[in-house]
Formats: structure tokens, C-alpha cells, sequence
């Protein structure tokens, strides 16, 4: 099976600006493991001894752009 390349961006919340904090670039075996690894990251962001900035969402596009899957705190 061939592997993609997703893209993974984790964003601030709109009081604190609303921007890319980080982005990740992860080659999967499909799109629900790139969105397995969104949901780790997300979770692993919320966490309040979580360090770094606040994350309000986290989503996943595919090679072209497109946003494929988001998942934000007010899920």
C-alpha cells in the first residue's frame, strides 16, 4: 500500500491570535491514521500540564491543501 503525505497544523485560539502554531508533516498509510495521529496530538495538547501554547483546534489536509478533518475545543 502506498503512503500519503498529510499535512497537520495546530492552531491558537482566536483571542490569542488564531494562528499556526505548529505544522507537522506525516506520511501515512491512510487518511484515519493521519487522523489518529491528529486526535493524539489534540489530546495530548489539552492536557492542562500540557507545555507550550494553547491549542484551540487541530486539523489535517492532504498533499493538495484541502482540509480533510478538524477537531477544535468547542467540538
Amino acid at each position: 500500500m502506498s503512503q500519503e503525505i498529510y499535512r497537520i497544523e495546530t492552531v491558537a485560539p482566536e483571542a490569542d491570535g488564531g494562528g499556526i502554531i505548529r505544522r507537522r508533516m506525516v506520511r501515512a498509510e491512510s487518511f484515519d491514521a493521519a487522523k489518529a495521529v491528529a486526535q493524539r496530538i489534540f489530546t495530548l495538547a489539552r492536557r492542562p500540564h500540557a507545555a507550550g501554547p494553547t491549542v484551540a483546534m487541530v486539523r489535517v489536509s492532504n498533499g493538495a491543501g484541502y482540509e480533510l478533518f478538524s477537531i477544535s475545543i468547542d467540538d
